[in-house]
């Protein structure tokens, strides 16, 4: 069989920005191990593959890292929903819905700040322990006091858990420098892989927050744009009301550090144990082949 791929930039304003993203479809052939090396070989921090045609409406597709499949990831799920939308889809329609692993995720699309924008929601939220500040603090190479301790460290989860590290400033964000040994310590027994680090200074007036998404258990050392961390974030600001208010509608930077600025627009419902978390951002076309 031919196995088009296609390129995609996620959560990106403009070409060579965001997360990048190759989409394999037509790989319903390719087994498991194939779908890894290809995965490697790309070597973005995701690569997906549409295994077949929708049932009851749900693109099934699989996400794949360089270095393991998982369950869910945010901007591969935006990225690939824009791909079936622009060349498998018939009708060019407002929402896609991809059958992953974690379950049906919906895709839909929408204008926001004169641009269109794909939107998901994310599984329900679910909230896990608390961490020590200094543990953490050593995970991201900083001194303890560096971390904002009004705020607490918490796994959270919609989809893939991620460990939420409020830092004090920008420059707290900027100085982080991972710790591996410590990185392992803390995630060797956990679910939660990805850590987010997040501030409450943005570079643009424009924004509400920054941060960054590290991830080396998956061979990603740090993500530019990361969707489903994000989530995680929407769903802690929304229990903790860090921006003031259980609903939330934030701007968040990502991917400066890395020369690869993204942005990601979040949204809440609800409050308490009862939140409903999307992620929103656009996707810009890249280049397209096949797979010799």
């Amino acid at each position: 069989m031919s196995h088009p791929f296609h390129i995609v930039d996620v959560f990106a304003q403009e070409r060579y920005a965001g997360n990048q993203l190759a989409v394999v479809t037509d790989a319903g052939d390719l087994h498991k191990d194939e779908m890894q090396a290809i995965a490697a070989e790309m070597d973005y921090s995701e690569t997906t593959f549409v295994t077949g045609e929708p049932t009851d409406g749900a693109w099934p597709v699989r996400i794949f890292t360089p270095a393991a499949e998982i369950p869910f990831a945010g901007h591969p799920t935006l990225g690939t929903a824009q791909v079936i939308r622009d060349h498998l889809a018939d009708g060019n329609p407002e929402t896609v819905t991809l059958d992953l692993p974690v379950g049906e995720v919906p895709v839909e699309v929408r204008e926001r700040d004169g641009r269109e924008t794909l939107w998901m929601t994310q599984q329900a939220p679910e909230f896990g322990e608390q961490l020590a500040h200094e543990d953490l603090a050593a995970v991201l190479g900083l001194p303890a006091d560096r971390l904002d301790h009004d705020w607490p460290v918490e796994i959270v989860s919609t989809g893939l858990a991620t460990i939420v590290v409020p830092v004090a400033d920008r420059d707290a964000l900027g100085a982080i420098d991972l710790d591996r040994d410590a990185y392992d310590a803390v995630t060797g027994d956990r679910d939660a892989k990805n850590v987010l680090a997040v501030c409450r200074e943005p570079r643009s007036d424009d924004n509400d927050l920054a941060v960054r998404v590290f991830a080396p258990f998956y061979n990603v050392l740090e993500d530019p744009a990361t969707g489903s961390s994000n989530g995680c974030l929407a769903a802690y600001l929304a229990r903790h009301e860090m921006l003031g208010s259980p609903a939330v509608e934030a701007r968040v930077e990502q991917g400066y550090e890395m020369g690869r600025p993204s942005l990601l627009h979040l949204s809440t419902d609800g409050s308490g144990e009862d939140i409903s978390v999307r992620v929103g951002g656009s996707v810009v076309a890249v280049a397209r082949g096949d797979l010799l």
